[in-house]
């Protein structure tokens, strides 16, 4: 595969069970520590409230979604590749992608997501920050990432 295979699309409400079923299955590679439970429990969000209320943009394969990249503003909300397409480029065309349209990208990374953490940083993220719990206050350190066009 090379990346001139990868088609990268807006978000269509059809591609709402897909995204949803590609964001548990990176979910549950990259973040073991939070829980199976709880990514279950997320996922409802997902499909109702997050990608509804972001600019999602897909990456497409043979036209079937492989990876999407969700925006809030310059926030990457979510960034998230089917496990079986991860390394093949996908990400960094949709991070690509998303910094052209914006000029800025920010984003926040569990810092136990050490592979995720090292992908950021390869692409050129500077770390501005850090807290100690996430959003619902369980105790998983993020780390608050910034890039400039």
């Amino acid at each position: 595969m090379n990346t001139e295979d990868v088609l990268i699309r807006p978000f269509e409400a059809a591609d709402t069970h897909k995204l949803s079923k590609i964001w548990l299955e990176a979910s549950l590679l990259a973040h073991p520590f939070i829980g199976e439970r709880r990514l279950m429990d997320q996922q409802a969000l997902i499909e109702e409230q997050y990608l509804p209320s972001a600019e999602t943009w897909v990456a497409t394969m043979n036209g079937q979604p492989a990876g999407f990249i969700s925006l809030l503003e310059t926030f990457i909300g979510g960034l998230f590749i089917c496990p079986d397409r991860q390394g093949l480029g996908i990400g960094s065309r949709l991070v690509s992608h998303a910094l052209i349209l914006k000029g800025e990208l920010t984003l926040e990374v569990y810092t136990q997501n050490v592979q995720a953490m090292g992908f950021y940083r390869s692409l050129g993220f500077q770390e501005l920050s850090r807290r100690s719990a996430d959003d619902e206050g369980y105790p998983y350190e993020n780390a608050r990432l910034c890039l400039m066009a």
